[in-house]
């Protein structure tokens, strides 16, 4: 159960529900085991009747009748009370399911990026998913059946010991075997539950890989491929539940089994007894409706401990995330002032998750209406820089600063909405792309600033051609949209928020020179007051930059600005010069 000490907060939350629903199981209990002794009553009314001579089967008759009709408000009244009692646990459930998904999402939210980096996507999905909805038959069906049992057996042995307490001694002889079972079964469903919980994952994340790179399954031509794949994981993912369901099925009978055996003992024993003359045939009636009563509750048993063990085996999934450590902290402290400059000093940064040393020593710093651009050849630091720098990591050495200030001192949610970011691996929503564009804005934007933002990346000539306009839906991930097209977008979506930092990581890789151009000449203007960052390998997009750095293995290689790298005739120069033999 240590697993599930995380959920007692809900409990105490919804304490009042808790209570309730204990009272409504108690109260539906004690109406349930007064429903029997109306139905002992009335058979030894049958065996007066038969053994009594001249008796009046017309008084016989009412007397029944009116006992019948007493059996009929107690079930009326357990039921109104079943009725409320899951009112207020499943209820209770339900409330704590839609609690602890959000947790969970907020937790989401708070991780840092390395966590997506080394988490997949469908294993992610199904902690919040599945693994949720498992842990929610605890909170309900579990709870709700373990305290209707308790109830039952105790308000059950109270009236047997009533009517003989030596029959109910021979009744529950059975018991301790049916614990000591429940208890070696429980640890066998509860490694299988880990087990059915980690290939479902393997299953979710492999489906959900296959979809998003469905344009390059197609391409290489590798669906019967993947179909075989998905056949041996579905079969692992198979394997495991069948083995979990295995357990279950030996579990269920054997405790049936066993409730069975004491139905045969009440028979036997009471049935000597009432041929000695010390119990009554009403008594052996009540005491087989009682035995009857337990059977359920204790063949449920076996039901909610497998419940209770998948809960603690999806619970532990879903605390390995919950407690997982936020690398990067947030803080109270806003931004109080524009951004007027961004200092890398003596920056070092390694990948938590690799141990690859991506930049050494990096020292550089841009002011307010300057352009600093980072260029080097693939795995030189570049885009580390621009992730370093919207604080999507920690520096692992040195400091950033932020006019003049550690970048960790102040707000991410603050400093970030002052950042217009264009990525290097562009991602757009299943959505219009309209509101691709007004995402990062906060208030909605009218049609014409969206417009005005798309005229400035070029694109609004485009949306214009679709049928819709910018109504259009771009499918997942922006797959209706060309690669050029999707970067423009984003162009477009970083600008919008009019940000005092604009940071655009090779985010013009997929559009012609002259579209690339025509882009940034329309960003000019926006660009003036603001510090930009450009990323890339085009050597005419970074060229008008007031400074350029050359990185290899994350440290600076060259750097000046596009006259002064020339004339040192290295990396810089000779790249220019190839890519202008490209062009022509």
């Amino acid at each position: 159960m240590k697993n599930l000490k995380h959920l007692n907060k809900y409990f105490l939350k919804y304490k009042w529900l808790l209570l309730m629903g204990v009272l409504f199981i108690a109260a539906t209990n004690f109406f349930k085991v007064l429903m029997p002794q109306t139905f002992g009553t009335i058979a030894d009314l049958i065996e007066d009747q038969v053994k009594t001579e001249g008796a009046d089967p017309n008084g016989v008759f009412f007397k029944g009748l009116s006992l019948f009709g007493i059996f009929i408000a107690y079930a009326l009244i357990n039921t109104f009370f079943l009725f409320l009692t899951r009112q207020t646990i499943i209820v209770m459930s339900r409330l704590i399911e839609f609690d602890l998904k959000n947790e969970i999402y907020e937790k989401y939210q708070k991780l840092s990026y390395s966590f997506y980096k080394v988490n997949s996507t469908g294993d992610i999905m199904n902690r919040i998913s599945e693994d949720v909805s498992h842990t929610r038959m605890y909170l309900g069906p579990a709870v709700m059946y373990t305290i209707n049992v308790f109830f039952l057996f105790v308000f059950v042995i109270y009236f047997m010991i009533q009517k003989n307490s030596e029959l109910t001694m021979y009744v529950l002889a059975p018991l301790p075997i049916m614990s000591f079972i429940i208890f070696k079964v429980s640890s066998r469903i509860n490694k299988k539950s880990e087990a059915v919980q980690k290939k479902q994952s393997a299953l979710s994340t492999f489906v959900q890989e296959s979809f998003s790179g469905i344009r390059v399954l197609k391409a290489f031509g590798r669906e019967k491929h993947f179909g075989d794949e998905f056949d041996n994981e579905s079969e692992n993912y198979k394997r495991a539940n069948l083995s979990l369901a295995w357990t279950n099925a030996l579990f269920i009978p054997v405790i049936v089994g066993l409730i069975g055996l004491s139905t045969v003992i009440t028979i036997y024993v009471g049935g000597v007894k009432v041929i000695g003359g010390t119990l009554d045939v009403g008594d052996i009636t009540e005491f087989m409706i009682y035995v009857n009563f337990l059977t359920w509750p204790f063949a449920s048993i076996g039901w909610v401990s497998s419940l209770i063990q998948r809960a603690s085996a999806s619970q532990k999934r879903i605390n390995e995330f919950l407690h997982t450590e936020v690398e990067v902290k947030e803080v109270e402290k806003p931004i109080d002032e524009p951004i007027k400059t961004i200092e890398f000093k003596q920056v070092s940064f390694t990948y938590p998750n690799t141990g690859i040393e991506a930049l050494k020593d990096l020292s550089f710093k841009v002011e307010q209406g300057q352009t600093i651009a980072i260029t080097g050849r693939t795995g030189s630091g570049k885009s580390t820089c621009a992730a370093l720098m919207e604080r999507l990591f920690d520096v692992t050495g040195g400091e950033i600063l932020i006019n003049g200030k550690n970048i960790k001192e102040f707000s991410l949610e603050g400093f970030r909405h002052r950042i217009g970011y264009v990525p290097q691996e562009v991602f757009l929503f299943s959505d219009t792309i309209g509101n691709n564009i007004a995402f990062g804005v906060d208030q909605d934007m009218d049609e014409e600033t969206i417009k005005a933002a798309a005229k400035a990346a070029h694109i609004h000539h485009n949306i214009e051609q679709f049928e819709l306009g910018y109504d259009t839906k771009v499918g997942e991930r922006g797959i209706t949209l060309s690669g050029g097209q999707k970067q423009r977008v984003s162009i477009a979506r970083a600008i919008i928020r009019k940000p005092e930092v604009l940071i655009f990581d090779d985010c013009l890789s997929a559009v012609d020179t002259e579209t690339e151009d025509v882009i940034l000449k329309n960003l000019d203007v926006i660009m003036k007051d603001k510090i930009n960052v450009i990323i890339g390998h085009r050597i005419s997009s970074l060229m008008d930059a007031d400074q350029i750095i050359v990185l290899e293995n994350g440290k600076v290689l060259e750097a000046g600005d596009h006259q002064s790298l020339l004339e040192l005739n290295g990396w810089y120069a000779e790249t220019y010069q190839q890519q202008l033999v490209e062009e022509n």
